[in-house]
């Protein structure tokens, strides 16, 4: 890895769900069923719809208000248990990102609103780790996540990378506008199971991405339409 000086870009932070693995159909289902277990009437598609790009904590934050309940104390731990023991028989690359990350010139790092362990095993079981590690950072790592701009600039803060020199990929609306509040260019991704493009990537747009793509190929072209 290393700067690209000749490029627009010293650094790519990515999303991890729904960016660089085919996650958040499984995820919305293990959350949908754990919730419907513990009393709370809700399905994989309003968990996936609602709460994309959002961390568990403030999920489980909303929920609790929307239904005036409170989820017992180790529901967060457990559905994280569940959700990574599904990951290890289902879970894959998005298409295109193994390539991607093996031909990319430029500093990269994952920034994701889930708990680093969920990071670190999803990107372990999609044979990513080594491409990615040990530029990880979660949103545990700061005091407001998305669409707040800390995570993103925790991460280009760590990688030594101005704000105005970072691409971030991100595949949903909160993550887009926490890209643009840390002042950087923001790519959408609208290729990933869970979404259908023709829907999604007007909301990307509106959200304020800077582009939007539907598959990981064309990346590279994108980045050198911003030279």
């Amino acid at each position: 890895m290393g700067r690209n000086a000749d490029g627009p870009f010293d650094l790519v932070i990515f999303d991890l769900d729904g960016v660089l693995v085919d996650s958040e159909l499984i995820s919305s289902r293990v959350t949908a069923a754990a919730l419907m277990e513990a009393g709370i009437p809700i399905s994989a598609a309003e968990v996936c719809d609602r709460f994309l790009g959002v961390s568990t904590a403030q999920m489980l934050h909303e929920i609790e208000a929307a239904h005036g309940c409170r989820l017992p104390g180790a529901f967060r731990e457990q559905l994280r248990e569940r959700v990574l023991k599904a990951f290890e028989h289902e879970l894959e690359p998005v298409a295109g990102v193994p390539a991607l990350l093996d031909a990319l010139a430029v500093d990269r790092c994952v920034a994701s609103s889930s708990h680093p362990d969920r990071i670190r095993g999803s990107l372990e079981v999609t044979g990513l780790l080594d491409r990615l590690a040990p530029h990880l950072f979660s949103a545990t790592m700061v005091d407001h996540g998305k669409p707040a701009p800390d995570l993103f600039l925790l991460a280009a803060a760590r990688m030594t990378a101005a704000p105005k020199r970072c691409l971030v990929i991100e595949d949903s609306e909160v993550g887009v506008r926490a890209g643009k509040a840390a002042g950087m260019t923001v790519f959408g991704f609208a290729g990933a199971s869970h979404v259908r493009a023709e829907a999604q990537a007007p909301r990307l747009q509106a959200a304020g991405a800077d582009a939007v793509f539907t598959e990981m190929a064309a990346l590279a072209g994108l980045m050198q339409a911003f030279e």
